[in-house]
């Protein structure tokens, strides 16, 4: 009789928590719909915070941002959407579009090459082209086997080009899903999401006109280099050294960015 109470109370708080969440994002999309985006953001992280991260919930909370005029965190959420799914095409097309709104245009950033090919690499996630990777290396086996145990002629000529093609696929997907997971777990580019903010050459605020270094914009994209904390008084400050463009590096205010 217990056992039936105790599984009658699990089952009745399971039950009651799932009702509860699809309540709370019921209420999030309700808020969106009514333009109430600063309620649904709300209650969007708050299901982040409850439930865990998707690919949609970071696109629904950077439609939120974006429609509140907050461009640099509207890029941070389609970003950080497509770490999670990079075949997200909403997300991709909306971080393209609120691109074209900040005031800063992105400059060149690493080699034409590697950033073609990476650009490539991250169009699908790991997990589709360890897949990929995966099939091609089974049929490179197979391939195999048709050119060791066939005697035909045609039949061994297909299975030695088919295999030098499946092995170039099986070579490729893999270093493309090295790359896609890199992309993924990245922790060094980061959006600057204050209106605007001056970098410095050194890890403080410039004392004069010969510290500045640039002046930078909401949603620009950076890449995290180092860091370093300084304190002045009671006050604990942390600096990032950071990579605009291939031919400028500054140090930014921690509390002007947020990681992707």
């Amino acid at each position: 009789m217990k056992l039936r109470i105790i599984t009658y109370i699990i089952l009745t708080a399971l039950i009651t928590g799932t009702v509860n969440a699809m309540s709370l994002t019921q209420q999030a999309d309700s808020a969106y719909m009514q333009d109430n985006f600063a309620k649904a953001t709300e209650l969007y992280l708050k299901i982040a915070e409850e439930e865990g991260t998707s690919a949609n919930l970071y696109y629904n909370i950077g439609n939120c941002y974006f429609r509140q005029g907050k461009p640099g965190m509207a890029i941070l959420y389609y970003e950080r959407a497509l770490r999670l799914d990079p075949s997200d095409k909403d997300a991709r097309a909306n971080l393209e579009f609120v691109n074209t709104k900040i005031t800063d245009e992105p400059g060149d950033r690493g080699m034409f090459i590697s950033n073609t090919v990476n650009g490539f690499a991250c169009k699908i996630s790991a997990n589709i082209w360890a897949g990929i990777a995966i099939g091609s290396f089974i049929l490179l086996l197979g391939a195999i086997a048709l050119y060791v145990f066939t005697s035909a002629i045609s039949l061994r000529k297909a299975g030695f080009f088919g295999g030098i093609v499946l092995l170039f696929i099986c070579i490729c997907a893999n270093i493309c899903a090295s790359i896609a997971t890199r992309y993924s777990t990245s922790g060094k580019e980061a959006v600057i999401t204050v209106p605007s903010t001056l970098l410095s050459t050194s890890p403080r605020i410039p004392k004069d006109r010969s510290e500045e270094a640039v002046l930078l914009h909401e949603g620009t994209k950076v890449e995290i280099l180092d860091s370093v904390t300084t304190r002045t008084d009671s006050a604990v400050t942390k600096w990032y050294d950071v990579k605009i463009d291939n031919n400028t590096r500054a140090w930014i205010k921690g509390s002007d960015i947020e990681k992707i």
